[in-house]
């Protein structure tokens, strides 16, 4: 968290004062709350959860308290849900009452005051937005007429690791690299010449923004003391310079009358978009506007590349350290690809093996361990317990997933597990929800996930690879560190060696 005080023994003062005051003068309330460890005046529990990783720091809580468990944090109430069953009915059978996002200034800012579909609020808009991403953005038929544009930038991939060949390389630098280039050609169509400008612009935003919880959010009535907030000032600054290129890219396209016609399977995000601007062709209330496009462009951007790095790499230092597994899945893709000499999306589609070593990397290293905050729009009773109004609601899903009544030796990477126990991770199975599930589930799985196959696919057709620094497998640092999301503290450093030319 960040405190921005130029007078600080003055606001101190002040800040005691007027929640001492707050304190004597508040209703009890006759709710009965999820039990959780004891607080303390004004800050709540909010001592308790500074540690660098806050998932783990939130089992160890929940493991004494309760998988249904209440903490205070600061003026804000929060509900943490560590397991199955009880993700199940609060996700699944209270999804409307936690259909709502818990939206916190960082997050504000960088979608345009709450557009998009990852922060919106529940209501016309966000099923107007659901309904374009999953029938239109990023439905399978839509992922597969980018196949062509995804071989393309494999191509340049596989080229600039070869490069390398024999020297070592940070494998999270390369991913990103290619993740840019195949968000930017589907969303515009073309190498946008502006992309290296809009790279720099996401990667300063993903360091601004790698501690979400700030003071304004967990004491919402003393947020006019950080309105002059350095951090919040220069993430404006950076959605100022995006919503500039952004807006030029609108309407330079919109000179283009071929966007006003009817849709073709090939065409790019941005083209839809521009479509339901003009056309409203799904009939709903409102038309989106030029604000709308570029919230959800900027959301696509920071997703399709960060998000996705994150779980490239943690399944590929996983398949590493897990030699049965290297050796099988070495065999699959070098089976399935040899015919054409390179990967392509419809061979990835076999690649049924690979697919289990990338289910159960997310279930050990989600990207996002405690889901996107919800928050909750009514009272609902859970276990004789009161999720209250107003409530944020924090699904652990690292911790749900890392149940041992569940997942027998959970710590261990065993991707032939979903062999002997069939189970999704698109948000169907409660067990296994890293990108979460219901009416907030992420709605760009398939997207990312096809993403991140092409990249191990092509990473080991086309390569060995041996650990930088002369280390042994089990000697990999899986230290991890919390920023956007769940990330290796140390990047991993392999050395390609060419297999396939």
């Amino acid at each position: 968290m960040e405190f921005s005080f130029s007078s600080l023994p003055l606001y101190i003062a002040s800040f005691l004062l007027f929640f001492l005051v707050k304190q004597i003068l508040k209703p009890k309330s006759g709710k009965k709350l999820p039990p959780g460890p004891r607080t303390l005046p004004i800050i709540g529990n909010l001592h308790q959860l500074m540690g660098p990783l806050p998932h783990r720091t939130l089992k160890n809580l929940s493991d004494k308290h309760g998988p249904l468990m209440h903490l205070k944090l600061g003026e804000r109430s929060a509900i943490i849900v560590s397991d199955a069953r009880l993700a199940k009915i609060v996700l699944h059978n209270n999804g409307l009452a936690v259909a709502d996002r818990s939206v916190n200034t960082v997050a504000s800012i960088m979608t345009y005051n709450s557009l998009g579909v990852t922060f919106a609020q529940y209501g016309d808009y966000l099923t107007k937005l659901r309904q374009i991403y999953t029938l239109e953005l990023l439905s399978q038929k839509k992922v597969r007429s980018f196949y062509n544009c995804f071989e393309d930038e494999l191509d340049t991939f596989v080229k600039s690791i070869k490069s390398s060949n024999g020297q070592p390389m940070v494998l999270y630098e390369v991913a990103s690299t290619y993740l840019y280039a195949t968000i930017c050609r589907t969303i515009f169509g073309s190498v946008c010449k502006e992309r290296e400008k809009m790279i720099k612009i996401v990667k300063r935003t993903s360091l601004l923004s790698g501690t979400p919880l700030r003071l304004e959010d967990l004491f919402p009535s003393m947020s006019v003391f950080c309105r002059f907030s350095k951090t919040l000032n220069q993430l404006r600054g950076l959605l100022d310079e995006m919503d500039h290129i952004l807006e030029d890219i609108i309407v330079d396209r919109e000179k283009n009358t071929e966007i006003l016609k009817e849709g073709k399977d090939d065409e790019d995000m941005l083209s839809v978009l521009l479509r339901h601007k003009w056309h409203n062709p799904s009939g709903a209330k409102f038309r989106i506007a030029n604000a709308d496009i570029k919230a959800i462009i900027f959301e696509l951007i920071l997703a399709a590349t960060l998000s996705v790095a994150d779980v490239t790499e943690w399944a590929m230092v996983e398949i590493i350290r897990d030699p049965k597994s290297l050796k099988k899945v070495h065999e699959e893709v070098r089976q399935v690809c040899k015919d054409k000499g390179k990967v392509t999306g419809y061979d990835v589609e076999k690649l049924d093996y690979l697919r289990l070593c990338l289910k159960e990397s997310t279930r050990i290293h989600p990207a996002a361990p405690l889901l996107v905050p919800r928050e909750c729009r009514e009272d609902f009773q859970v276990d004789g317990f009161t999720v209250p109004k107003g409530a944020w609601v924090l699904t652990n899903c690292w911790a749900v997933q890392m149940d041992p009544e569940v997942w027998p030796e959970p710590e261990k990477f065993d991707p032939e597990r979903y062999i002997r126990k069939p189970m999704d991770f698109y948000g169907n199975s409660f067990e296994l929800i890293p990108f979460g599930t219901g009416r907030r589930g992420c709605p760009g799985i398939l997207y990312g996930v096809t993403n991140a196959e092409m990249m191990l696919a092509a990473m080991l057709y086309h390569f060995d690879w041996e650990i930088a620094d002369g280390k042994k497998a089990e000697e990999i640092d899986m230290t991890e560190d919390f920023g956007a999301g769940c990330i290796m503290k140390y990047p991993l450093k392999l050395i390609p060696h060419i297999v396939n030319e």
